[in-house]
């Protein structure tokens, strides 16, 4: 009798259904994620001015840029990443595509007189690699921005409009406002809250595509600020879609021990880990 043939999964189907599950999770009348929205890009470019301080030093310390670098980066969100960036290099092309997102970064970099930075307000599965890009680049970048369905053909771009490295970050366990929905899903509304796909998704369709990538792990720590305990509870309630009385009460008794006083803020906070997955394109075989 032969042995039964052990096929290896394909990672990159395994990426699609569980990226299809995380989307069905969501509801589709929350505002809080819509970054066509102004007011949501600029609660996201203040939490991440105080919060991401460390993190933003910790990723620039590992690309490998100079005075000559040409730098693409997807999912600019605000500038996060490419204003502190901008200086230390030749140029940066930001793609992003969330108007209210394009509107603060192209404020913030005015007000820094930063004028070497190119926009693409698309999605990066709408990019034309040949209308919209000036490739290739030395160093691109995908910084907690790997929400495509495909993650194969996203990657595949990136590689091909890259001459120098591709750099990766993306979430290894669940971040901590993840696992406020794991916690709060199922007594709101009846049913399981759906992770996004994490690294170990994405490594192994890196691998499938011949890609053999260095990885490290980082710490990430995410904090919420709000000028009062009413504001967060607010926001909270709204984001976890609480309506009924029952609903605001569960939202309200399961944020109010994580709430700390800061200053004149009130901040919550936790800590997960992210990995930076990187590689040369000299080492692809």
């Amino acid at each position: 009798m032969s042995s039964p043939v052990l096929m290896d999964p394909d990672w990159n189907e395994i990426w699609k259904q569980r990226q299809k599950l995380h989307e069905s999770s969501k509801i589709s009348d929350d505002p809080s994620h819509d970054w066509n929205r102004k007011e949501n890009a600029e609660r996201y470019d203040a939490n991440a001015r105080s919060e991401y301080d460390e993190r933003v030093k910790t990723t620039i310390a590992t690309l490998d840029i100079n005075r000559n670098s040409r730098v693409l980066d997807i999912g600019s969100g605000p500038g996060t990443l490419a204003i502190p960036i901008a200086p230390l290099v030749k140029e940066i092309t930001a793609v992003e595509p969330g108007a209210g997102m394009v509107e603060i970064f192209k404020n913030n970099a005015e007000k820094q007189g930063i004028r070497n930075i190119t926009f693409v307000q698309k999605l990066w599965e709408d990019v034309d690699l040949s209308h919209d890009l000036a490739s290739p680049y030395d160093v691109v970048i995908a910084s907690l921005s790997l929400t495509m369905h495909d993650i194969r053909e996203a990657l595949l771009k990136m590689n091909a409009t890259s001459s120098g490295s591709v750099h990766l970050f993306w979430f290894v366990d669940m971040p901590f406002w993840e696992r406020m929905y794991a916690d709060l899903w199922e007594p709101l509304h009846g049913r399981p809250y759906h992770s996004g796909p994490k690294v170990d998704c994405l490594f192994g369709v890196l691998f499938q595509m011949g890609i053999y990538a260095d990885v490290k792990m980082l710490p990430l720590k995410k904090e919420y600020r709000f000028g009062s305990r009413d504001e967060m509870l607010a926001f909270f309630r709204r984001r976890f879609n609480a309506k009924t009385m029952e609903q605001i009460r569960i939202v309200d008794d399961y944020i109010t021990p994580f709430i700390r006083k800061q200053g004149s803020e009130v901040v919550i906070s936790g800590d997960s880990t992210f990995a930076h997955i990187w590689w040369k394109k000299d080492t692809k075989n």
